[in-house]
């Protein structure tokens, strides 16, 4: 019974050392073997491993794309505009090796502080460097990769690899908001203001060019008015100068019927003449021919 009992307890102890020597890596993790402290493997390729118990050390690490979320950061662009920004990076360990001599055993937790350091400062020297106007404008793409690639130089010292830098939010201080938003309604009417000055002068250019061109149109067909008048005049007082060279007695009966007709019109129509006037003379011919004195 007894040699059962210890053949029972060896048996564990095998089984409790061969499971002590074994360890898995998983295809998400990269994994060193430490032998007191000092790094002897590097493994990289997912499976199984083997070990010996008590004197290897595994320390795993996330060989995925690890997010960083840092803390809003005040800047001050070259024109001494402050903006508040707003910003996150994709990080991940590219040299196990180096990530554990740089971190030590605080691992992901303790290069999260440094990491953010590194791009709070590069933020801080690039974005410093423009204008706000290219902050908040579609340059801003460029200025991040800018900042990715000075931070991935910074952090290769840790092991790591800076994967991707995007600024979130780029705004003006609270207390500058107002005075801004003031700033831009100022400058939106003056531009306005300045439209609707350049409307009203191109408005009265055109009003003006328009008077000028009716005032030469309406003289224009004026002047061909009184000339083709003046012509139609010449024309009708040759016709009468043809006709009374031709017969002047006719000339002066159509004259005198012309003035009958003339003074004779409407139904209330009074004159007061001698009986032996002139003007009756055409009435008193049965001929229609001026009977001579």
């Amino acid at each position: 019974m007894r040699k059962s009992q210890i053949g029972i307890g060896v048996l564990v102890l095998a089984v409790a050392g061969l499971l002590s020597s074994v360890y898995i890596v998983d295809e998400r993790e990269k994994a060193l073997r430490l032998w007191f402290g000092q790094v002897t493997a590097v493994i990289e390729e997912p499976g199984l491993n083997f070990k010996i118990p008590f004197f290897h050390e595994i320390v795993k690490y996330d060989d995925r794309i690890l997010p960083l979320e840092t803390a809003a950061l005040e800047v001050t662009p070259a024109d001494d505009r402050r903006l508040i920004v707003d910003a996150f990076a994709r990080w991940r360990i590219k040299h196990p090796t180096q990530f554990r001599k740089a971190v030590g055993a605080s691992s992901i937790a303790g290069a999260r502080p440094r990491l953010e350091r590194i791009l709070n400062a590069e933020l801080r020297e690039v974005l410093g460097g423009v204008d706000s106007g290219a902050i908040l404008s579609a340059d801003r793409a460029a200025l991040m990769i800018q900042i990715r690639n000075k931070a991935r130089a910074q952090a290769l010292a840790l092991g790591v690899e800076i994967v991707d830098v995007r600024i979130k939010r780029a705004d003006l201080p609270e207390q500058n908001l107002e005075a801004t938003f003031a700033r831009m309604r100022a400058e939106r009417e003056r531009e306005a203001a300045d439209e609707i000055a350049r409307g009203n002068e191109a408005a009265q250019r055109v009003r003006a060019q328009a008077d000028r061109t009716v005032v030469e149109t309406v003289s224009e067909a004026q002047k061909n008015a009184e000339i083709t008048r003046g012509q139609a005049d010449a024309k009708r007082n040759a016709v009468f100068a043809e006709a009374f060279g031709r017969d002047p007695e006719f000339f002066a009966f159509y004259r005198s019927l012309s003035a009958y007709e003339r003074s004779l019109q409407g139904s209330n129509s009074t004159m007061v003449i001698t009986p032996d006037s002139e003007f009756f003379d055409y009435l008193k011919s049965n001929t229609g021919v001026q009977e001579a004195e």
